[in-house]
């Protein structure tokens, strides 16, 4: 047994609670060390020699990285305060009692020595996510390169490639006119990129966060945009650049102006002055990656974050917006974003937080921070899987249960999942304009659990090589689209908005055959189990046992293979309704 694998902590990761009443603890192990964990638990402040509170709760393994396997249990109670330690018996038949992190050979009586869990204080913890939003389609909208209400001729919108600063006049009252559009592919909630006053195309360099940039409306079309958008069921959110402004910013020209007399000198982080940004040299002031056009706002002096959280509440009550995602948020510091997070719900509690971040960010995600985040490790696990072929099928569960393994269990139905974004090469690129690869991306990114996000015009099929590329002009011409891919993406949404199995179905089981490239997966919502099938290489795999069962996908009697990157919905022909 690897004692030195074995990790729990009781905070709120390892123990948690799901809701009133309700909890979950988890442990980690090595990998396929254990054979059986058992969870024991009794209440702190009876003995037993008054009142034998003491249980014993059979701990599940939910799933597993490269390195660790994941147990849960799920227990309901009613104490003051629990305490609990676990029972491990691995492959060779030794068992370990594990409490206080510490090992003993004997069950553990002592209560002393067992983890501790004070109910009151975890349900006043427990992580509170908009139940609106869970499980929602997201589509990504780039405001200046979407649509527009002007006359744009078609060799300036359709350019490619296209560069950074390239103007096609894309505009809020554009977004509005394609409003049909979006409802009949099925989107869920729009999320646009900055529209506030800015010099660039991107709007990540904010001089006005008050006003929307006039190249694409008024306050007035946003609250238009919000208001029909809510009048057809669906969301918008916008982005928060709350990291760094423009040099235009006012307290950034002020300070420019003044230097160490500026009110706002503690607003930045100044090296020296004159501040300078020379092509070839650092700054001298702290900026968004160097670049000078974009200084880091100190969100640790007060009045910079009443400034940023006023703005983010400005628009909330101004325009009904329904959430933010927060672009380059892990370089700012927890306790804004603890503050933030109190100050936007105390407006309107079920708006949502989004964090970018580009790797694992569990510190954000305890539920006084952020709802969510863009899942980045989900976008390179797909990429490599599929688009690349450097991941395995197994490695891409590794990865998932990672994730699964180290967040709250709510989560898993609020991730941003995604396969490519503004920031990335499109997936179409990475792919080498291989639609079917694209089709089973798509496919994985649209039938499991968390909040898909497509990136507009990925469904009609947009290419572009990263950064300022991957950013064209929306393909409206008919005659540009790929309308095998458009009815592909609309197939799977519809399936996904009309089976809840797919989301909010219990995972049964899950296996791999990586020299096939085979994925399957079983999911279960009450009498409703469905089996999904990828097959993530080219080539044809055989699965005999499966022959017969219903494709909710091809919407036919399954044959029994799968050719290149082809997938399926199968569900079995017992009489129960398909459709």
């Amino acid at each position: 047994m690897e004692l030195a694998a074995v990790r729990h902590f009781a905070n709120k990761n390892y123990c948690y609670a799901v809701e009133k009443g309700c909890f979950l603890i988890r442990l980690e192990t090595k990998r396929n060390d254990m054979v059986k964990v058992r969870l024991h638990i009794q209440e702190k402040y009876l003995p037993v020699s008054y009142l034998d509170t003491r249980q014993t709760h059979h701990m599940t393994l939910v799933c597993s990285d490269r390195y660790r396997d994941y147990y849960e249990a799920v227990i309901s109670m009613d104490v003051v305060c629990l305490r609990y330690f676990f029972e491990l018996e691995d492959t060779s038949g030794q068992v370990v009692y594990y409490g206080e992190h510490g090992f003993y050979n004997e069950c553990i009586e002592d209560i002393e020595r067992m983890f501790d869990c004070p109910q009151t204080l975890r349900e006043e913890e427990c992580f509170l996510l908009p139940n609106w939003a869970k499980n929602k389609v997201i589509y990504q909208i780039f405001p200046s390169r979407f649509a527009t209400d002007k006359k744009i001729s078609d060799e300036v919108w359709y350019q490619a490639p296209i560069d950074l600063d390239a103007d096609l006049q894309g505009s809020l009252r554009g977004i509005i006119d394609r409003l049909d559009y979006l409802q009949e592919l099925g989107i869920d909630i729009l999320y646009m990129t900055p529209v506030f006053c800015s010099d660039s195309s991107h709007k990540y360099n904010i001089d006005n966060y008050y006003l929307i940039d006039p190249s694409f409306g008024t306050k007035e079309d946003l609250k238009e945009l919000v208001y029909k958008a809510h009048s057809l069921g669906m969301y918008i959110i916008l982005d928060g650049v709350f990291n760094h402004t423009s040099v235009n910013f006012f307290a950034f020209q002020d300070l420019k102006e003044k230097e160490e007399r500026s009110r706002y000198l503690d607003w930045y982080y100044v090296r020296d002055f004159p501040l300078s940004a020379k092509q070839g040299e650092r700054p001298s002031y702290k900026t968004f990656s160097y670049v000078g056009g974009m200084p880091k706002l100190n969100l640790q002096n007060r009045e910079a974050a009443d400034f940023a959280i006023d703005v983010a509440t400005y628009w909330i009550k101004e325009c009904d917006i329904d959430g933010w995602r927060l672009d380059v948020a892990d370089e700012i510091h927890h306790g804004f974003w603890k503050r933030f997070r109190q100050e936007i719900k105390a407006v309107k509690p079920e708006v949502l937080i989004v964090g970018e971040v580009w790797h694992y960010a569990g510190d954000f995600l305890e539920g006084d921070e952020w709802d969510s985040v863009m899942n980045y490790p989900f976008y390179h696990s797909v990429r490599d899987l599929v688009a690349t072929g450097s991941r395995t099928p197994s490695e891409f569960l590794e990865d998932l249960g990672f994730l699964r393994g180290n967040l709250n269990r709510k989560l898993e139905s609020y991730l941003w999942n995604f396969i490519d974004t503004h920031d990335t090469t499109r997936f179409r690129h990475t792919a080498g304009e291989d639609s079917r690869k694209q089709r089973l991306a798509a496919a994985l990114l649209l039938l499991l659990p968390g909040m898909p996000m497509i990136y507009y015009g990925d469904e009609v099929g947009i290419n572009g090589i990263s950064d300022s590329d991957c950013r064209r002009g929306m393909l409206w011409d008919e005659t540009r689209q790929d309308w095998d891919m458009l009815i592909w993406y609309q197939k799977l949404i519809q399936l996904r908005h009309r089976e809840s199995v797919l989301t909010e179905g219990s995972l049964l089981e899950q296996y791999t055959v990586d020299n096939n490239g085979l994925l399957v997966m079983v999911r279960q919502l009450e009498h409703r189990c469905v089996t999904l099938v990828f097959h993530t290489k080219e080539g044809i795999v055989f699965l005999p046992e499966l022959q017969g069962q219903f494709d909710l996908i091809s919407e036919k009697e399954f044959s029994g293979t799968l050719g290149d990157y082809e997938m399926a919905v199968l569900i079995k022909m017992d009489g129960e309704q398909k459709i």
